[in-house]
C-alpha cells in the first residue's frame, strides 16, 4: 500500500475502557484503521493495563505486538502498587517490540515525582527506552509541574508528556516545561487539542521537540491525525511531528 508519509503514532491504546464508547478494541482493528490513515506504527499500552488490572493487561499486549509485529509497538504499563512492580517490567522491556514504560498518575493517584514511580524511570533510563506519561493541568498527580519535577533527574530519558496538559490551560505550563527540560518530548493527543493549538505549540518549542499522538483506540485515530495534516504548519515541522520526532526517539528503543 503506497503511504503518504511514515506516520508513527506515539500514542495509543487496545483494549476497552468501561466508562467510554470504544466500538472496536481489537488489536487487528487498530491495524486495520492505520491502514486506512496511511499510519505505519502505533506505540500502543493496553487499556485493561492502565486501568484495574496491569499484569493482565500486559500479557494482552504482548500477544497484540506478536500477532502485529513492526505494526504495533508497546509501552508496559507499569503499576505503582505492586510490589513486583520493577521485576515485572524489567521482563517486559526484554520483549521484542516492547518500547518503553506507561505510567499514568492520574489513574494510579500517585504523583508522577513521587518515589513509588521511581523504579520505572530508572530501569527505562538503565535500558534506553521510552518513558509516556499522562499529563492533566490542574491534577495534583499529574500536571507540568511534575514534569519539571522528575525529567532533571534522568537526563537523557526521552519523557513524552502525554496529552501536553490535556487542557488548553495546560498547554502554556507545557510548552514551559519542555523549554526547561531537554528530554520532555510533548505529544498531541486529545479531544480539546486543535489545529491551531499545535500550531502555536510547535513554533513555541520546535517541531522536533513534538510527536504525533491519537489515543485510539480510546479517541478516534481519524481526527487526531486530520488535526496534523490540516494544520498551518511547514511541512518540514509536519514531518517532524508525524514521524521524525518518534523516528529518533525510537531508535535506540527497540
Amino acid at each position: 500500500m503506497s503511504r503518504v508519509a511514515d506516520v508513527v503514532d506515539a500514542h495509543g491504546h487496545i483494549g476497552r475502557w468501561p466508562a467510554f464508547a470504544v466500538p472496536d478494541g481489537s488489536p487487528a482493528g487498530l491495524v486495520a484503521m492505520m491502514d486506512r490513515c496511511h499510519v505505519a506504527v502505533s506505540c500502543v499500552s493496553h487499556l485493561l493495563a492502565v486501568g484495574p488490572d496491569a499484569r493482565a493487561g500486559n500479557a494482552l499486549l504482548l500477544d497484540a505486538l506478536a500477532a502485529h509485529p513492526g505494526r504495533l509497538l508497546g509501552y508496559a504499563v507499569y503499576d505503582p502498587h505492586d510490589r513486583q512492580g520493577p521485576e515485572r517490567l524489567r521482563d517486559l522491556l526484554d520483549v521484542p517490540g516492547v518500547i518503553g514504560a506507561k505510567l499514568h498518575p492520574e489513574v494510579h493517584r500517585t504523583a508522577l515525582d513521587d518515589p513509588a514511580y521511581a523504579p520505572a524511570f530508572e530501569i527505562a533510563a538503565g535500558r534506553g527506552r521510552i518513558v509516556l506519561a499522562h499529563s492533566q493541568h490542574g491534577s495534583p498527580w499529574a500536571d507540568a509541574g511534575r514534569f519539571t519535577a522528575v525529567s532533571p533527574r534522568y537526563p537523557g530519558l526521552p519523557l513524552l508528556m502525554g496529552h501536553s496538559g490535556l487542557f488548553p490551560e495546560g498547554y502554556g505550563p507545557a510548552v514551559r516545561a519542555a523549554a526547561r527540560c531537554p528530554d520532555l518530548v510533548l505529544e498531541t493527543c486529545g479531544s480539546r487539542m486543535t489545529a491551531r493549538h499545535l500550531v502555536r505549540i510547535v513554533a513555541e518549542v520546535g517541531a522536533e521537540r513534538v510527536a504525533f499522538g491519537s489515543d485510539a483506540v480510546f479517541l478516534d485515530l481519524r481526527t487526531g491525525l486530520g488535526r496534523v495534516l490540516l494544520a498551518d504548519l511547514a511541512e518540514p515541522d509536519r514531518r517532524w511531528v508525524l514521524h521524525g520526532t518518534m523516528d529518533r526517539l525510537l531508535k535506540g528503543a527497540r
